[in-house]
């Protein structure tokens, strides 16, 4: 099963104002509480890209598998600081991307805890996949490992 979670945090090294950490079928995104949240936003958008350079995750859409290598359309994350339709973040998925967007009135505690209802929702859908040491993992339950 796949597990994405935001943190806000205080002890990020000086400088550092997003962190991705990726493991089987989880991904722990730590953003510096205390920054401003439009240098997380910037920091996080670099952290993204090579996390997605990576070729580790997959977008099922329709019938095809986009990755990062997908002609003409690679998979893609983005995070914008633009207020859509609620307050708070809102995911937008098309075919190979993943557009994030962020009310700039949150701060990054805010925003953190925002992300995890919304990407908890996001993975629900089903269509994404990492391929982690040669195994799978979706967003089914794990099987039940004796």
């Amino acid at each position: 099963m796949l597990d994405v979670t935001y943190e806000a945090v205080d002890d990020l090294p000086p400088g550092r104002t997003a962190e991705i950490d990726e493991d089987r079928g989880r991904i722990r995104v730590r953003l510096d509480a205390t920054a401003p949240l439009t240098a997380v936003v910037d920091q996080l958008n670099i952290e993204i890209r090579a996390l997605m350079s990576s070729a580790h995750w997959f977008q099922l859409w329709k019938d095809e598998i986009v990755s990062r290598d997908t002609p003409g359309q690679p998979l893609s994350i983005e995070y914008l600081l633009e207020k859509k339709e609620v307050y708070g973040t809102y995911v937008e998925e098309r075919k190979g991307l993943v557009s994030v967007y962020i009310d700039p009135a949150l701060d990054t505690r805010a925003f953190a805890a925002s992300m995890n209802p919304t990407t908890k929702n996001f993975l629900n859908g089903g269509q994404w996949f990492q391929l982690y040491a040669g195994e799978i993992i979706d967003n089914s339950p794990e099987p039940n490992r004796v």
